[in-house]
């Protein structure tokens, strides 16, 4: 039962609203004058506190400070709307002008409490998923994601850039909505941009903004995802990706916290955290020519390195059975357990999709099986050319040397299902990597 605190001079408005809510089945106490209400809230904890503005020994707002963090509803006359607003500013819930309608006292009181009660339930389960998960949901006991997490809590509260690295599939955007989380900029917004999924052509509009008038078709003038991530963390995966251009605005934005919108005369100040990823070699781009050298350096003051799976074999039961249980509540269905065959399978697999990879098998399974019981079949990790590469084999090798062996007995959507990756992502690397595909 919610306990209610009003406060409220006038004996006839104070009583009247005790038995109003009172009938609602509300636990109400009552106080005359703020010393009253603050001796009451240093004795017990209420879910609200309903407050006049205007008070014989000050003003309501004062609770504000002797509360705690119990919500408060202030209670003002139609000529002090103002002041009601400006309570608003420092820190009440909300505010009602007397003389109120019963009802809507009543519909005002219920949402703060449902409001309440919601942020209470919401702390509780991050709280349960902090123990069981600390750094949101990334599962590994093994050595290199030991060291993973201990620099991600290291580096999290502070401002530093961080480059996170690592093959396709690892969990790099899981690692920057960590690193996110974790920060003083927990509660603005997180932006995260994938720069090889954005056009060339519209990558700088996308990420800067336009003027009105910039190029044909800029009707109107436009925000960018940079200037929407204010205050917050942006993140942009496969950094590589970005054009000449591109880097050049986004040093600027490093450098001095500016961002100049396409065909604009003039910057704007933003204040943004950077969370960079990528798959690629930056080193051997920044000697090529592809990758500027002094935005390589700016962005790698923090470096996060993300082992492939196939390097930490040791996390694959506990990461099996997170991602299994996630995938049959994704899918509404029942629980379901991995037997020993598919166990043995997993840990014969090269997972060149890495975690990604992985997560995309268990859903099949758990698609394809007829009970509880998630055998090795149903996982489609048939033994082949995928269990033949070696240590030393990089990944572009190893993709090169799969598809133009397979390529031929295997459509494009199997291709990409066996190697972890959207038909997207294989028709992009095909490109990138000059395969083309075989003639019908």
């Amino acid at each position: 039962m919610n306990r209610i605190l009003i406060l409220e001079d006038e004996a006839v408005i104070r009583r009247a609203l005790r038995r109003l809510l009172e009938h609602e089945g509300y636990r109400i106490e009552e106080a005359a004058c703020i010393a009253d209400a603050r001796r009451l809230c240093e004795a017990s904890r209420f879910d609200l506190l309903i407050c006049d503005l205007r008070l014989p020994d000050g003003e309501g707002i004062e609770m504000l400070g002797h509360c705690g963090d119990t919500p408060v509803l202030i209670m003002t006359s139609y000529a002090s709307v103002r002041s009601a607003v400006d309570a608003m500013k420092q820190g009440a819930t909300d505010y009602i002008a007397k003389p109120f309608d019963h009802d809507e006292m009543l519909l005002c009181v219920a949402r703060i409490l449902k409001q309440r009660q919601l942020e209470r339930e919401n702390a509780q389960l991050q709280s349960q998923l902090g123990q069981v998960y600390p750094v949101e949901g990334m599962v590994g006991e093994s050595p290199a994601m030991q060291q993973v997490c201990r620099t991600l809590d290291k580096v999290a509260p502070t401002d530093a850039t961080v480059l996170i690295r690592g093959e396709s599939g690892t969990g790099k955007e899981l690692v920057a909505r960590a690193i996110h989380k974790k920060s003083r900029r927990a509660q603005a917004p997180l932006v995260s941009v994938n720069c090889a999924a954005i056009p060339e052509g519209l990558l700088e509009s996308e990420l800067f903004g336009h003027e009105k008038g910039a190029f044909t078709g800029a009707a109107q003038s436009r925000q960018g995802l940079a200037e929407a991530a204010d205050g917050g963390t942006l993140f942009l995966d496969e950094i590589g990706e970005l054009t000449p251009a591109a880097q050049s605005r986004l040093l600027r934005v490093l450098q001095d916290g500016e961002i100049r919108r396409v065909g604009a005369n003039s910057s704007r100040k933003v204040d943004i955290r950077l969370l960079a990823a990528t798959h690629r070699d930056l080193e051997l781009m920044v000697r090529e020519g592809d990758f500027r050298e002094d935005l390589y350096y700016r962005l790698k003051v923090m470096e996060i390195g993300l082992p492939p799976l196939r390097e930490r074999l040791e996390d694959l039961p506990r990461l099996a059975d997170f991602l299994l249980e996630k995938a049959c509540r994704r899918l509404k269905q029942a629980p379901a357990r991995l037997a020993p065959s598919a166990l043995a399978a997993m840990q014969a697999h090269r997972w060149p999709g890495n975690v990604r990879e992985l997560e995309n098998a268990l859903e099949r399974a758990v698609i394809l099986a007829d009970g509880d019981c998630i055998a090795a079949e149903h996982l489609g990790l048939t033994p082949g050319p995928s269990q033949e590469a070696t240590p030393d084999t990089s990944l572009e090798d190893y993709f090169r040397r799969f598809v133009l062996e397979n390529q031929a007995r295997m459509t494009e959507t199997e291709l990409a299902r066996r190697l972890g990756i959207s038909r997207k992502a294989l028709w992009e690397r095909r490109n990138r990597m000059g395969i083309p595909r075989p003639k019908a």
